[in-house]
C-alpha cells in the first residue's frame, strides 16, 4: 500500500476540503400573476397562483393600531 513521503501542510489539506463547500444562489422565475420574484415549481407566497391559476386564498394580515 502507497504512504505519503512528506507530511501534508494544515493549509494544503484546508483547501482541499474547502472546494466543495460552496454556496450558490437558488435560481428565481417570475410570478405570472404577480411579477414578483419565486422559486421555480412552487405556488406564489404573495398572491397563490401557480401557472397562472389560483390554488391558495391568502390571508391579509391586520396591522395593528
Amino acid at each position: 500500500m502507497a504512504l505519503p513521503k512528506r507530511k501534508h501542510s494544515k493549509s494544503r489539506r484546508d483547501k482541499r476540503r474547502s472546494a466543495n463547500s460552496k454556496l450558490y444562489a437558488s435560481n428565481l422565475s417570475i410570478c405570472s400573476n404577480c411579477k414578483k420574484s419565486v422559486q421555480p415549481h412552487r405556488v406564489c407566497p404573495f398572491c397563490g397562483y401557480y401557472k397562472g391559476k389560483p390554488v391558495v386564498t391568502i390571508k391579509v394580515k391586520e396591522k395593528k393600531r
